[in-house]
């Protein structure tokens, strides 16, 4: 198998992606960006993205990323689809595949792989992903002010986003599986004593309710067998993310749901001249705007590396 050799290999395509793309080239760095299995990343499953700075009146989720793309373009990023399935970091130069049958030799790697939002698997629920179901109460939770609003989950996370859409809504449903929360005492406290958030125990979503938007939801409670109706506009799921690190694994440094590790205050991993930006490190923040800093980050540690080792 001929490989092709590249200054700077960018793996994935959502913020972090293509704003790594942007500095990159910029720097001269030549960069090649396979796009993956969700080119534009989480984002193209985002309706209404009203909190990146610079769109005064909004910005499709899609069509954000189609002028991240763009721009990627016009820079002179080499933009591809295809999806890495294979690494071998062992020594300076890295190897990387492609579909399983391209080789990539890299002098560099900036891995934007993002992460994907767990959900619960209902047919419901993905048809009105976007139009009332969503997985980022941060991302979304303005839409429903005032408006009756469900959320899963039992984290910290769930905690979080219910206390979050507390203050913007006049209930929150906080649907939890089990007769206990695996949340910190003191989110649970803080959950507890928000008078609008009313917890459902040992319940389970059968399925979201409605054509176009959301509805209602219809639950049952595991302990008693009792299904009911729950009128809401809003369904969000907070049941965990699901960072796309796999192929990584056996080289590089993650924690234990494996998110990236990076030195702290760089884009760097333990592999040099092996980069992460975005979701696959980021496991608290998770917002567009901190993935494209980020990726700005990872690409000028790479264009400092490749410079301090004399190759571009």
């Amino acid at each position: 198998m001929e490989a092709e050799r590249v200054h700077c290999l960018i793996i994935g395509s959502g913020p972090a992606g293509y704003t790594a793309a942007i500095y990159a080239s910029r720097a001269n760095l030549k960069p090649v960006l396979y796009q993956g299995i969700q080119p534009g990343g989480q984002l193209t499953i985002t309706t209404e993205v009203e909190n990146y700075p610079g769109y005064a009146d909004g910005v499709q989720g899609p069509e954000m990323m189609v002028d991240f793309e763009k721009q990627a373009k016009r820079m002179g990023a080499d933009i591809r689809y295809g999806l890495a399935t294979k690494v071998d970091f062992t020594g300076p130069v890295h190897k990387v595949w492609i579909d399983e049958e391209k080789l990539i030799e890299a002098d560099s790697v900036i891995i934007c792989t993002g992460a994907s939002a767990k959900w619960l698997g209902l047919e419901s629920e993905q048809r009105l992903n976007g139009y009332g179901v969503s997985a980022c109460a941060v991302c979304d939770g303005f839409f429903f002010r005032g408006k009756e609003v469900a959320i899963v989950g039992a984290g910290d996370t769930a905690a979080e986003e219910a206390l979050y859409l507390s203050k913007l809504c006049t209930t929150v449903h906080m649907l939890i599986r089990k007769d206990a929360m695996r949340a910190s005492k003191v989110m649970q406290e803080r959950v507890m004593k928000a008078p609008n958030i009313k917890i459902y125990w040992n319940t389970e979503t059968l399925e979201i309710l409605g054509d176009n938007k959301v509805d209602g939801m219809k639950v049952k409670n595991n302990k008693t067998g009792e299904e009911s109706v729950i009128p809401v506009q809003g369904f969000f799921v907070a049941i965990g993310h699901e960072p796309n690190s796999a192929i990584f694994k056996p080289w590089i440094d993650m924690d234990e749901a494996g998110y990236i590790k990076t030195i702290p205050g760089t884009a760097k991993t333990n592999i040099e001249g092996v980069f992460a930006g975005g979701d696959v490190q980021d496991k608290i923040y998770r917002q567009a705007v901190t993935a494209a800093g980020s990726g700005c980050m990872a690409a000028l540690d790479a264009e400092r590396y490749l410079s301090h080792h004399g190759i571009v």
